[in-house]
């Protein structure tokens, strides 16, 4: 029945979502929006451009209008937010830098020290959290790609590869540089000024890839990192971790490489974790066979969590993640590879867990949430998910579920600002917040339109 379900529903909703998206991305300026500033260049042609304009906008969203507006720029490829008790905000910026922004200002001073990250492609400094009881104990997490033992080692290149092999990683210009590097949680105290404390690295994930000779044929050993750390209501810790272009290693239980770990807030493993004291599997596995989890979101009004992930050309979806399951990939995917060919196993097999939704064309899904508040009550109830991708992606979808927890529908929202949408997170305030993952990124915040 639920094979049926998404077979016939989601495909349906996936090709309207399809024309839909493509008039959302050059759309006729909204009524009652404040026109766009025009495009600003750095200092000599130098700097990052500023697509966004000044703001604020006001656009629809369910039923109703909300006023969507700058909280601040200054920011290069922001990636995570964590929101601070009084109303202030931790941002990461892929490159490597921690912000601070304080009373709705960008603090110009990075946080640190921070340890050594492989900011290269889309590895960098990726998600921000907070200790459910950061008010006492002061405590941030962050999820980074680290560099391994041989990162940056030039080597030479290889000969070519037999015929009908497939090709090896040879770096850019022909001459390999080792990119190898995993993904690794590192925790500090934080006192509010510019310096975090007690840093170290509690989790450091057994998925290094990259070095010189890894076979790159499906893509770069540097994309695909996929990481978003959340605590549940008990404190344990959820990080999910991408295929970094490796697909048949995220059915290898034996590495950390496209599963979603479950942690215990110091990095050691719960016992309860499904794969504990069973040889050849890495204990911190909860759930195998994932592509690109991009987002990750616990639902306030049952616990459950959720996650997205990008599929290859299409088959982007989204799940719901439960203990010890496995998610296909890459034996099945609702998308097809960049070669064209389906996956070895079609789009579901036995033994498979399907997604609850899932985007043909695909957006670049990104990041999560569910919105609880009646701050914005025309979204109240709704999976808010991110999109990436020009053409079908740089918005926002509210996707809506029945009293029976089925997917019913979803909207497209925000395309009018044509930006890459890195996250999308409800802050304590009930109001919603979106990072723009552009070289000029922003903070938005989306509020109640002011009456008429």
């Amino acid at each position: 029945m639920k094979k049926h379900f998404i077979a016939a529903s989601c495909v349906a909703a996936a090709i309207v979502g399809s024309v839909v998206i493509g008039n959302a991305q050059n759309p006729a300026p909204p009524a009652g929006a404040a026109p766009a500033a025009p495009a600003a260049q750095g200092a000599r042609g130098g700097g990052p451009r500023d697509t966004l304009g000044e703001g604020p906008w006001d656009l629809t969203a369910g039923r109703g209008r909300v006023r969507l507006s700058v909280v601040t720029k200054g920011l290069q490829n922001p990636w995570g937010i964590a929101f601070l008790p009084g109303g202030d905000m931790l941002v990461t910026e892929r490159p490597g830098r921690l912000r601070v922004i304080r009373a709705g200002k960008l603090d110009p001073t990075p946080l640190g020290p921070l340890p050594e990250i492989a900011a290269e492609g889309l590895g960098g400094l990726l998600d921000v959290t907070l200790h459910p009881n950061f008010a006492q104990n002061r405590l941030i997490y962050l999820a980074y790609s680290k560099p391994g033992p041989t990162w940056g080692q030039m080597g030479q290149a290889p000969p070519p590869p037999p015929a009908g092999a497939a090709p090896q990683g040879r770096g850019r210009g022909g001459v390999p540089r080792s990119v190898d590097a995993t993904t690794a949680v590192y925790r500090a105290r934080w006192d509010g000024g510019a310096t975090l404390a007690d840093g170290k690295d509690i989790f450091v994930a057994d998925a290094y890839h990259g070095a010189i000779g890894t076979n790159t044929s499906v893509g770069p050993a540097t994309g695909s990192y996929g990481t978003r750390i959340v605590f549940d209501k008990d404190g344990t810790m959820f990080v999910s971790l991408g295929d970094r272009n490796n697909p048949p290693v995220a059915q290898n239980m034996n590495s950390h490489i496209g599963k979603i770990l479950r942690l215990k807030d110091d990095g050691t493993v719960p016992p309860d974790n499904p794969f504990v004291g069973k040889p050849g599997i890495k204990p911190e596995i909860w759930t195998s066979g994932h592509r690109n989890p991009l987002g990750m979101y616990i639902r306030p009004s049952d616990g459950s969590l959720w996650a997205t992930e990008q599929g290859p050309q299409g088959g982007d979806e989204l799940n719901k993640i439960e203990k010890g399951k496995n998610y296909g990939w890459p034996n099945v995917s609702l998308g097809r590879n960049y070669d064209g060919t389906p996956a070895p196993q079609g789009f579901s097999a036995p033994g498979f867990e399907e997604p609850v939704v899932f985007w043909v064309p695909a957006i670049a899904i990104s990041g999560l949430s569910w919105y609880d508040s009646d701050k914005l009550p025309t979204l109240r109830n709704r999976a808010l998910v991110g999109g990436l991708r020009a053409n079908t992606g740089r918005h926002v979808q509210a996707v809506t579920f029945n009293a029976q927890g089925l997917p019913t529908g979803r909207e497209l929202m925000f395309g009018e600002l044509n930006q890459r949408i890195r996250e999308v997170k409800p802050g304590p305030d009930g109001l919603l917040y979106i990072l723009t993952d552009e070289a000029a990124g922003a903070v938005i915040k989306v509020e109640p339109a002011q009456s008429q």
